[in-house]
């Protein structure tokens, strides 16, 4: 839509109308938003696109794609014509009568959900709903006789532009209905439809190698799989070659099964990512296809598409070869056996290589640090109980088998991208240099003193160093992340700034990514020289890459949500009691994030101040319970634990 405003504040020829637009413009005309000119439209004054934010009193702020706006232009509650949270508008601009620029909605665009849920309440003798993302009420489009049947905290589905029930989605004291919102709130679906899995069911539970006389046959080698210890689904093997000195590299083989266009095809491609929950994975393939015939299970034959990188003595890639394949991994081992075996020296047998390739990976990390910088991120882990509650959580580092996996999967990536010109890319962009002075500025209030580099690596390098001496390194590198631009999918490549490569892409997920199946089917075309599949496959890439990257933070968001949603049924029961948290957030708001034996709750502080990264202790004062927000007052300030030599 931004480009779409941007082409019609210029003018926009009638000619380069896209299909996808031409509705579209119908709208804008018979709206008279724009005008028509010397076989161009043009945007009339007096008119902006942009996103609509709506606070919980229901005042809109519309995001302006106009970059002439400096601050959002305000929207009274009456003036939102029915748009919600997160829609994209057409607002014509209201004469200023405060200091403020004002406006109201013309048109709705585009809207970010066709539904919303609500749940019941009363109000005076009224049953209305209450949205769950924005606080506000609306009248039902049922009966009051209906409504008032229903249980009142009932949480309903309804349509965004009549409020028409469409789902009863359960009642918010229940537990077991987290799940269920937060899939909701963002439309995704646990359940696949019938002829989807008629389809999966199709493939059978084994592989007939004979079937495949085609494909090179490796299952003599001794291919192992390295995943987390409840892992389901098994994107990735890896086997060691001694003797030429080179690492395959087996991925599932999805697209031998999962065709475009198809049923499947269709489901994933809405999808675009599998989901995970604490307690269960949301798959972006039927379970018959992710955890059993594409999943690369030990002991059993597996098409898999496969790289095998040959290296030279100073471990350099010297050749990249990727060929259809079939494979049968000889043992699955989790992240935690790997890393007590890499201390052990334990014999692992005919997979002893596995030792060899550590010290190879080892080799190619450092390599590539000299033009990367490392992270010591933390991975949030939650444990629930039979009944769907919180019990505990606990922060999971990278180890050295995380990075062994990641090193692999880092040279198939590279190769892969190698072997295209246009198709789907994962890039990400250098940061903003008004985010990097932020930074700066956030750091000097932590006694990190930086002078500004123009190269960022570097700079972000020398930060973590003071950041070492100070010994809040993890808390440092959160910031520096936070300054970066979000990594993205593309037509075209932009390279990857954070992990130093030129040209970087995905290819080694395809059971949990669609990305990387699109990716499998444009190599497929590559290396068989079918150059009409290949053009064919690059239809509409670009918004393709464009609606990947929104899906996958969809994902997130669900994922996050329902942590959230946790988080604040245990805090509920745990109102008045006090705990260790750390200051993440002193700017629009102070947020804490608790760090005691219940770790990562994010807590809004009412009332208090404090310094970035501090050390406090809080209490908790308030729940919301349907918004899934803890709130909170600090208690006790301690100071920041530095390292005892600085």
């Amino acid at each position: 839509m931004k480009e779409l405003f941007n082409q019609l504040s210029y003018g926009l020829n009638a000619s380069e109308i896209t299909n996808k637009n031409k509705q579209l413009i119908r709208e804008l005309l018979t709206c008279d938003i724009i005008k028509f000119y010397k076989n161009k439209y043009y945007l009339k004054n007096g008119f902006t696109f942009g996103k609509i934010d709506i606070s919980a009193n229901g005042t809109g702020f519309l995001e302006s794609f106009d970059d002439a706006f400096k601050r959002d232009l305000l929207i009274e509650n009456k003036n939102l014509k029915g748009a919600n949270y997160a829609d994209i508008v057409v607002a014509k601009l209201l004469p200023i009568k405060k200091k403020r620029p004002s406006a109201k909605v013309a048109l709705i665009l585009k809207r970010a959900h066709k539904t919303s849920l609500v749940m019941t309440k009363k109000y005076g003798e009224a049953i209305l709903g209450i949205n769950i993302q924005t606080g506000l009420t609306c009248a039902l489009k049922a009966s009051q006789k209906s409504l008032k049947v229903l249980p009142l905290g009932t949480i309903l589905k309804i349509e965004n532009h009549d409020n028409n029930i469409t789902e009863v989605i359960g009642h918010i004291d229940d537990d077991f209905v987290d799940e269920k919102i937060s899939l909701a709130l963002f439309n995704k679906n646990a359940i696949f439809d019938n002829l989807c899995e008629n389809e999966a069911r199709a493939y059978g539970n084994e592989v007939d190698a004979s079937m495949y006389p085609s494909r090179k046959d490796l299952r003599n080698l001794n291919f192992c799989t390295i995943d987390p210890i409840d892992a389901k689904d098994f994107d990735d093997a890896i086997y060691y070659d001694k003797n030429e000195h080179a690492i395959y590299i087996a991925i599932a083989d999805v697209s031998a099964y999962v065709h475009a266009y198809s049923a499947i095809d269709k489901e994933a491609r809405s999808r675009g990512f599998s989901i995970y929950f604490p307690h269960i994975a949301i798959p972006m393939l039927p379970r018959s296809l992710s955890e059993n015939i594409c999943s690369l299970k030990p002991n059993e034959d597996r098409l898999a598409f496969c790289f095998k990188i040959s290296l030279d003595q100073n471990n350099e890639v010297i050749k990249e070869e990727l060929f259809e394949a079939i494979i049968n991994s000889k043992r699955r081992f989790n992240y935690d056996e790997v890393d007590e075996y890499l201390q052990t020296h334990e014999d692992l047998g005919v997979i002893n290589w596995l030792y060899e390739v550590f010290k190879i990976t080892q080799n190619l990390r450092k390599k590539r640090l000299k033009n990367a910088c490392e992270f010591k991120t933390q991975e949030l882990r939650m444990t629930l109980d039979k009944n769907n509650k919180l019990i505990k959580t606990r922060l999971e580092n990278d180890t050295a088998s995380h990075n062994l996996i990641e090193d692999c999967m880092l040279l198939a990536n590279k190769a892969a991208a190698k072997l295209i010109n246009i198709g789907v890319f994962r890039n990400h962009l250098s940061p903003d240099y008004k985010k990097i002075d932020q930074l700066l500025a956030d750091l000097s209030t932590l006694s990190i003193d930086i002078n500004p580099k123009n190269n960022i690596i570097e700079l972000f390098k020398d930060i973590q160093i003071l950041a070492n001496e100070l010994n809040i390194r993890e808390e440092v590198d959160k910031l520096i992340i936070k300054a970066q631009k979000k990594a993205e999918y593309s037509s075209e490549n932009a390279g990857h700034f954070g992990l130093g490569f030129d040209k970087y892409t995905h290819f080694t997920s395809p059971i949990r990514r669609y990305s990387d199946l699109i990716l499998h089917r444009l190599l497929k075309a590559k290396i068989n020289n079918d150059e009409k599949m290949f053009n064919y496959l690059l239809l509409n890439i670009q918004n393709t890459c464009e609606e990947l990257s929104l899906l996958e933070r969809e994902a997130d968001k669900v994922a996050w949500h329902f942590m959230d949603r946790k988080f604040a049924r245990w805090a509920k029961e745990n109102v008045g009691k006090r705990f260790k948290a750390l200051v993440i957030e002193n700017q629009s708001s102070l947020q804490v994030k608790l760090n005691d034996e219940i770790k990562g709750a994010l807590i809004t502080i009412i009332g208090s101040n404090a310094n970035l990264l501090e050390n406090v202790e809080v209490e908790i004062t308030e729940v919301d319970i349907v918004g899934a927000k803890i709130f909170g007052k600090i208690t006790k300030h301690f100071s920041l634990e530095r390292n005892q030599n600085v």
